[in-house]
């Protein structure tokens, strides 16, 4: 009888099928594990915990956050992701709906920044407890990164909210916004989705856990709601308040002209320009940020100087919170320039780049500021 044996062609045979099949058999193991995690998250028991989550609730979700409300629209994509895992809702239909609700939402931005300006992104702003930081942060992000930045810019809280109207500001291409904006939207949608269907064999202990600490997220949310409202009456109340408390530029001009002692501050709200000294203000005045002014605890002014605060914005927002800060701290001689600087060039009144210093106008005047602390301090630590 004749015995087979390899020859050397079955050899090489061997030699070339055998990682295929190798690779084969590892794919297959692969797809089974996964069919059979699938089918856990299928028979899953979540109905025990979760609500039932439609894609008009997703939807609403969305629109609202990127309206800068306080809805957690990252937590019902997270959790439609894991409900995609399951099998109750549609992948492709649940980044659809969070797309088409971001993008909406950054349009009605984006066509208000246009509309209103720079005025829309220091309203946002100052809601903040540092409203021109806020500004100055998402002007320099624009600047750095332009329309590509609105990719990621839904990834950075303080920002996701502030570069669809700042791009209206800037006078963007429309097209160009929309078609940037919709790929941020499309990542971040899907994002979190997908984190969420990675995750869907833990929904069940996500959402018993939420279940007990409901009340406590209810309240915080509510909580949030009613800061942003306290704050939003807080600043009617304030520029009703300061009303009667104005200068016109023209008195104003005719004080400075005349040698009383009047101490002219300029609070700088420019949106994050990088070179504030060439930026033009009202001779004889003093740049100064409002931030340390707000903050400090020791700031004395005699009361025979009149303080008068002015902004770029003519709804002066960020001289009437300056304003309140220092009535609190018991400084009552503080008055708004009535229609900020640009009342004061529309009227064809003189400006200038070289102003002077704190430093100057508290020894002219014998008050004190915060940059003229921290220049005292610099100069004893340099004797």
């Amino acid at each position: 009888m004749h015995t087979p044996h390899n020859s050397p062609l079955q050899g090489n045979d061997l030699g070339v099928h055998l990682p295929f099949q190798v690779w084969r058999d590892a794919c297959n193991l692969e797809n089974e594990r996964f069919r059979k995690r699938k089918e856990s998250i299928r028979k899953f028991p979540m109905s025990s915990h979760t609500v039932t989550l439609t894609y008009p609730m997703i939807f609403l979700a969305v629109f609202a956050n990127q309206l800068c409300l306080p809805v957690p629209a990252v937590l019902f994509l997270m959790t439609a992701g894991a409900l995609v895992a399951s099998g109750s809702l549609h992948l492709s239909s649940v980044i659809l709906v969070g797309v088409v609700g971001s993008l909406l939402a950054d349009y009605a931005w984006f066509v208000l920044g246009r509309w209103q300006g720079f005025r829309v992104v220091r309203a946002l702003c100052s809601f903040s407890m540092d409203g021109q930081h806020c500004s100055v942060r998402a002007r320099r992000f624009f600047a750095r990164r332009g329309l590509p930045g609105l990719m990621f810019a839904k990834f950075i809280p303080g920002l996701d909210g502030l570069m669809p109207p700042l791009a209206g500001a800037l006078n963007v291409a429309t097209v160009l916004f929309l078609l940037f904006d919709a790929v941020g939207a499309l990542l971040w949608s899907s994002g979190y989705c997908f984190l969420g269907y990675w995750f869907a064999d833990r929904l069940d202990i996500v959402a018993e856990v939420l279940s007990r600490i409901g009340g406590v997220l209810a309240v915080m949310i509510g909580g949030i709601l009613c800061y942003f409202i306290w704050r939003a009456f807080e600043l009617v109340r304030i520029m009703r308040q300061l009303r009667l408390r104005v200068v016109s530029p023209k008195l104003l001009y005719q004080n400075l002209k005349a040698g009383k002692r009047v101490a002219a501050l300029d609070l700088l709200e420019v949106e994050g320009q990088e070179n504030a000294k060439l930026i033009p203000g009202i001779p004889g005045a003093a740049r100064i940020s409002p931030a340390p002014l707000r903050s400090s605890a020791r700031i004395s002014v005699p009361p025979d100087v009149q303080i008068v605060l002015y902004c770029s914005s003519p709804n002066q927002i960020t001289s009437a919170r300056t304003a309140l800060a220092l009535r609190r701290k018991g400084i009552s001689n503080v008055w708004l320039l009535q229609g900020g600087l640009k009342a004061w060039r529309e009227l064809g009144l003189p400006v200038t780049t070289n102003l002077s210093s704190p430093a100057q106008v508290a020894a002219q005047f014998g008050i004190e500021l915060p940059e003229t602390k921290r220049q005292a301090k610099g100069n004893a630590v340099g004797s």
